[in-house]
């Protein structure tokens, strides 16, 4: 698994274990909204931030290459859906493991919503995606989130069963729902063996998000943020991801910086 251990390395700061990822996934589900309308400005911004990595549907991987300024991991998004589908919470394949591999990836990530109708094979699928990522040393973040008719989305029960889900299928790390209860999260990820990462949630002002994420990542000891709308629809979205990776890195107080 050398080749899962390097990979994780270019997503993820070696010397802390943890990682800001901002997804730019959405464009696929919403079209075209404020913050996605010119793919090579955000992303600069947020490699600029200092950003660990970015998730991009296979299709926008040239937008995003780097042809200057400061590098960025890249995650490609193998699964979609759109916000017209009458059922939106699901998901299906759109890109391989072996596909991602020829554009450059450094990890591929999946989404599953537990509770969707097609919650069967949201899972069957990414247990053929794990196998590749096995075969091919490609790390896996899993998208897990409660998403159910009468399913509270930051129950802890459901946010540890998605969490639990991902370490099942075999993912190397684990994206869902912060529960917004310190004590609940941090048993959470106490009982997880691969890394947890929270969603960027509902936009707030600057300062009650960052001091959620503070929050979860170092006293409920979570690896990290993965935040798409909440950090490139900021006003500047440079500022606000340095702000981020401030919390996130070196546990500054949010009132601080």
């Amino acid at each position: 698994m050398i080749g899962k251990q390097i990979r994780m390395e270019r997503i993820m700061d070696r010397n802390t274990g943890k990682s800001v990822i901002i997804p730019m996934d959405h464009g696929m589900t919403l079209g075209q909204i404020d913050g996605l309308l010119r793919m090579s400005d955000t992303i600069a911004a947020v490699s600029e931030g200092g950003a660990n990595a970015i998730i991009l549907h296979k299709g926008l991987v040239k937008a995003g290459h780097r042809r200057q300024g400061r590098d960025i991991g890249l995650i490609i998004h193998l699964s979609t859906g759109t916000s017209m589908n009458p059922d939106p919470n699901d998901k299906v394949l759109t890109c391989t493991v072996e596909e991602a591999i020829s554009l450059g990836a450094d990890a591929v990530s999946i989404h599953i919503n537990l509770g969707a109708q097609q919650e069967s094979k949201m899972i069957e699928d990414a247990g053929m995606v794990v196998r590749d990522c096995n075969r091919w040393g490609v790390p896996l973040l899993a998208m897990v989130y409660p998403r159910g008719n009468g399913i509270n989305p930051t129950d802890p029960r459901h946010v540890g069963h998605a969490v639990r889900v991902a370490e099942e299928l075999g993912a190397d790390m684990v994206k869902t729902n912060y529960t917004g209860d310190i004590e609940s999260f941090k048993k959470i990820v106490a009982a997880s063996s691969i890394p947890v990462f929270i969603a960027g949630g509902e936009k707030a002002g600057d300062l009650e998000t960052l001091k959620t994420i503070r929050d979860a990542t170092h006293i409920a000891n979570c690896a990290g943020v993965c935040m798409g709308r909440n950090a490139f629809q900021r006003e500047d979205t440079a500022i606000f991801v340095r702000k981020v990776c401030k919390v996130v890195q070196d546990n500054a107080r949010p009132e601080d910086i």
